[in-house]
């Protein structure tokens, strides 16, 4: 019963992840194709992450639908490693994220020039190799396998508690801490900017109304904040667990980890889409507008429909300008 209802939870969740973040993407792509803005692909990229996070649980719930068959150990490992690199991929796409916009409001005016396609793809092409080592470190060191006769693949049936230590301290802390930097950082140059427009305001030399720049910046800022707040509670409790299950196995039991703890993670892929669609207004509008031309084609189609309802319908004969003429 407990399978089956863990089961529906992880069906469930998966299949909004896919399809919010599919939207997202399509969306994106959208705005790409209009403004050409290369930090869009960043974004572009967390979506796509995400959406492969929802795919690879499906897996996962194949299993617990299923009946034991105690797969082969290198079957879970290399499911779990996909598992992995996909939320790996994310963190890192987050992270990505995070520098795009720091660089945006650090140097403004320099912007477009530093962020070039050519600088964009390598990023991307290596934050993938990057995921793709962290996911798939268990295949290639077997001392980080778990030997153990299991029903179902899962995360501490197959990985030892020492492979999440290692993930936890080359890959989850690093990039929080960089977030955190980043946060301040931004909220340092925000604050500086703030308080010269004060100054300005207060000399007579501007109106009431804050420079689009500033404004833009504060709402880059909330963004990544919301963000990082998000990706901290989604995460940490996971990671922590995972740290003290290290040193003390029967203080959090790994089926509370792996039941609850890592669904709280996943919740993080989902929040991502539904982030970016609600606070940034290019996204929203271009959501809006995609919504209206589906909707206007479901409508002209319907309306065809009840026009010509029957299908073998004969075309109305036509008169030409010369026969009219005659």
């Amino acid at each position: 019963m407990a399978s089956s209802a863990l089961g529906t939870i992880l069906a469930v969740l998966a299949s909004l992840i896919i399809t919010a973040n599919i939207l997202v993407a399509i969306v994106l792509l959208r705005l790409i194709q209009k403004s050409g803005y290369k930090g869009h692909y960043f974004v572009l990229n967390l979506a796509v992450a995400d959406a492969m996070v929802g795919f690879t649980v499906m897996g996962l719930v194949m299993d617990e639908f299923s009946k034991p068959f105690y797969p082969p150990q290198i079957f879970c490992v290399l499911r779990m490693a996909f598992v992995t690199s996909s939320s790996a991929a994310s963190i890192l796409s987050l992270t990505l994220v995070a520098c795009d916009r720091h660089l945006a409001i650090r140097k403004p005016f320099h912007y477009f020039q530093l962020v070039t396609g050519l600088r964009v793809g390598v990023q991307l092409v290596g934050l993938w190799l990057l995921a793709a080592i962290i996911g798939f470190l268990p295949v290639f060191v077997p001392v980080f396998q778990k030997i153990s006769a299991q029903e179902k693949c899962s995360f501490f049936g197959v990985f030892h508690p020492t492979y999440m230590l290692t993930v936890s301290c080359i890959g989850f802390f690093p990039a929080l801490f960089l977030f955190i930097y980043l946060y301040c950082d931004m909220l340092k140059i925000a604050s500086v900017h703030v308080q010269h427009i004060r100054e300005v305001e207060h000399a007579g030399l501007a109106g009431s109304c804050p420079p689009p720049h500033t404004t833009s910046d504060m709402k880059a800022l909330r963004t990544v904040a919301i963000l990082i707040g998000c990706f901290a509670l989604s995460w940490l409790p996971f990671f922590i667990a995972s740290i003290v299950q290290t040193v003390c196995t029967e203080c959090f039991p790994s089926k509370v980890i792996e039941s609850y703890l890592w669904l709280l993670g996943l919740c993080n892929s989902l929040l991502n889409p539904l982030l970016y669609s609600c606070w940034q207004k290019d996204v929203r509008l271009q959501f809006s507008q995609l919504a209206a031309s589906v909707k206007k084609r479901v409508l002209l189609h319907l309306g065809n429909r009840h026009r010509f309802p029957g299908r073998g319908t004969k075309s109305l004969p036509t008169v030409s300008c010369l026969r009219l003429q005659d």
